[in-house]
């Protein structure tokens, strides 16, 4: 049998740079040919081949809902028919932000942008802007996008600035930017010893997500707040990820901790392009065309998106929703660990609502480099292994996987009993 994965694999790669469009896509850390979909319904997409998988990606996050959620297919429908994009502003607009705005406690102003790159780019210069400082903090292991000066690996000592990781970016434009180790609270003192009266920001995935599901402690997240308020600077939680995942008000929520500057993506889009930062008014007032900090975009707010956003989030605040989809992604994780105990495999997981997290070693790491340190050789025969049985979960060990309403207690058996067969094998 032809395989149309191949096929579309070889085309794609002689007119798109490594044959995808996001590089995790390509499977080049687990090897083989990545499946290219062709449909997708509730909880599952079907490949070039027209084989079913159980989706555990939900485009990375978004699909909260599952693929092709009636209200919100019917929402973005009748959106389409009235317009595509405008350029200028729409009545919808200021739904989805009222809407956001209820959710969301920490924030009194929210602006619309199309990307959680661009978002997180805006909040860390609206934060420069605010604060009149340069430096910014960030962690090893937790991605804020592509902006350049969030492209950086640790430097050589506590409390140094990092280096860049990419081709493209000069050392200069991230010589203010302070990488420290995730979970440190002696590396967290010793940047704001040195230098707090510099920092603009500190900008942190509260819960991670792009270093597999790694949490950042209860000591630690109230320590990033007591410094930053401390020294002036202003906490940005990075919620792309997070923000109506792991809970109707995102990780600030589940940790207790009221961040500056919020930056959202993902569910808020409903799996279109749209995202967002915000925070208090006096620091969003900075924006222009009221302030100082310019930030701006031709597809900001697009009636589509908006209209796909606000249908997400009315099915979402329904009561119960998150009960129920915290106990199915529970149920998900404790039969994995249940299925690898039985065949003496290491192995560890963790969630928060519909969001979790596995790593093949006996206890949960708490910071990058311990997850550096899992067995790539089994993850990919685990990943293949689920693959050959039609279950699709993240082509790369660090990336963390999601629950949707859609999956069903047969989703989630199926799954464990295809794990365990795999685990079953020598």
């Amino acid at each position: 049998m032809t395989d149309r994965n191949d096929i579309l694999f070889e085309r794609a790669r002689a007119v798109i740079p490594g044959g995808v469009n996001s590089p995790v896509r390509a499977f080049k850390a687990v090897g083989g040919t990545p499946r290219f979909i062709q449909r997708a319904q509730g909880a599952y997409f079907w490949d070039a081949n027209d084989k079913r998988y159980i989706d555990y990606i939900g485009s990375w996050g978004p699909m909260i809902l599952g693929h092709g959620h009636p209200a919100v297919v019917e929402a973005v429908q009748k959106a389409v028919l009235e317009g595509f994009s405008y350029g200028a502003p729409t009545e919808r607009e200021i739904e989805l932000a009222e809407a956001i705005l209820a959710l969301v406690p920490s924030m009194e102003m929210v602006r619309l942008v199309s990307s959680g790159t661009e978002a997180a780019m805006s909040a860390l210069r609206l934060a420069r802007g605010a604060t009149g400082r340069k430096s910014i903090v960030k962690f090893e292991g937790c991605y804020h996008g592509h902006a350049d000066a969030l492209l950086v690996k640790a430097g050589s000592g506590l409390a140094t600035f990092g280096n860049p990781t990419s081709a493209g970016v000069p050392p200069e434009v991230v010589q203010h930017t302070i990488v420290l180790e995730y979970n440190n609270l002696q590396q967290l003192e010793e940047a704001f010893a040195l230098h707090g009266k510099d920092i603009a920001c500190l900008m942190i995935e509260a819960i991670a997500g792009n270093m597999n599901f790694v949490r950042a402690t209860p000591e630690f997240a109230r320590r990033c707040r007591e410094l930053c308020t401390q020294h002036g600077a202003l906490l940005v939680f990075d919620e792309v990820m997070t923000g109506f995942r792991v809970g109707l008000h995102g990780a600030q929520g589940v940790l207790g901790i009221k961040p500056d500057l919020t930056v959202l993506g993902k569910v808020i889009g409903g799996g279109m392009p749209l995202a967002a930062f915000g925070g208090p008014r006096a620091i969003m007032e900075q924006l222009a065309p009221l302030g100082p900090v310019y930030q701006a975009g031709t597809l900001s707010g697009n009636p589509v998106a908006t209209a796909c956003g606000l249908a997400t989030l009315k099915e979402i605040a329904k009561p119960g929703f998150y009960e129920a989809l915290g106990k199915k992604t529970r149920s998900l994780v404790d039969g994995l660990k249940a299925a690898a105990a039985a065949e003496g495999q290491p192995f560890n997981a963790d969630s928060e609502g519909g969001m979790f997290g596995f790593f093949l070693m006996k206890d949960l790491p708490q910071n990058y480099a311990t997850v550096m340190t899992t067995d790539n050789a089994k993850f990919n025969a685990l990943f293949h292994g689920l693959l050959d049985r039609g279950v699709y979960i993240a082509p790369a060990l660090y990336e963390a996987g999601f629950v949707s309403a859609a999956h069903s207690d047969e989703d989630i058996a199926a799954t464990i009993e295809a794990a365990r067969q795999i685990f079953r094998t020598p």
